[in-house]
C-alpha cells in the first residue's frame, strides 16, 4: 500500500484504488475506533468519517510516514473528537435536566464487548474498557494502539506525533492509572 504508484493513483482520484484502500484498512480503522468510542453504531459512523477524510485529504499525504500510520492518526483523532463532542453533549443535557428543559440523559452502555475478545473474557474486557474511558485521551490512545491493535512504540510515536520516550511515559501512566482504577476489582 505504500507503493508510490498506488499513492499517486489515490491522489488522482482513482475510485478502484480507493476501494482497495478501504478494503485493506477497514477492519483496522473500525477496531481502532471501536476501542475508543466503545459503541458499534458510533464506531461505524466514525469509521466512515475517517475514510471520507482520507479521500478528501489524500492530496495532503506527503509520504513522511507509512500510509497506515497516516490513516491510524486520522482514525484516532476522529474517535477522540467524537468522544469530546459526546462529553460536551452530555454536559449540556445535564444542565438542561437541572433546569428542567431537557430529556433525561441516557445511561452509557456498560456491557460493551469488543469483537476481538473471546466469550469467557467478555466480562473482564468490559470492565477494562470501562476503566479505559477514565484515562486521559493521550494515555487511552497509546494504550489502545499498543495493547488492542498490537502496534509498536515506534509506530505509536509516529501516530501520536511524540517521541518513543513520550509513548513509554504515556503507557506507564496509563498502566498506573488502570491499576488504581481497577484495584477494587482485583482485590475482591
Amino acid at each position: 500500500m505504500n507503493d508510490p504508484a498506488f499513492i499517486q493513483s489515490l491522489k488522482q482520484g482513482n475510485n478502484a484504488a480507493f476501494a482497495q484502500l478501504v478494503e485493506a484498512y477497514q477492519h483496522m480503522v473500525f477496531n481502532t475506533v471501536l476501542s475508543i468510542v466503545q459503541q458499534f453504531e458510533e464506531a461505524e459512523d466514525v469509521s466512515q468519517e475517517v475514510f471520507v477524510q482520507v479521500y478528501q485529504s489524500v492530496q495532503d499525504f506527503r509520504g513522511d510516514a507509512k500510509l497506515s500510520t497516516w490513516i491510524y492518526r486520522i482514525a484516532v483523532t476522529k474517535a477522540l473528537d467524537w468522544e469530546r463532542k459526546k462529553k460536551t453533549k452530555k454536559r449540556i443535557n445535564l444542565v438542561k435536566n437541572m433546569i428542567g428543559i431537557g430529556i433525561k440523559e441516557e445511561e452509557s452502555i456498560t456491557d460493551f464487548h469488543h469483537p476481538g475478545i473471546d466469550l469467557h473474557n467478555k466480562e473482564k474486557a468490559a470492565i477494562l474498557f470501562k476503566a479505559l474511558k477514565q484515562l486521559p485521551e493521550n494515555q487511552r490512545a497509546a494504550f489502545t494502539l499498543i495493547k488492542a491493535e498490537g502496534l509498536s512504540y515506534a509506530e505509536v510515536s509516529e501516530i501520536l506525533k511524540t517521541s518513543i520516550k513520550g509513548v513509554e511515559g504515556l503507557m506507564q501512566r496509563a498502566k498506573e492509572s488502570l491499576r488504581n482504577i481497577l484495584k477494587d476489582y482485583y482485590s475482591a
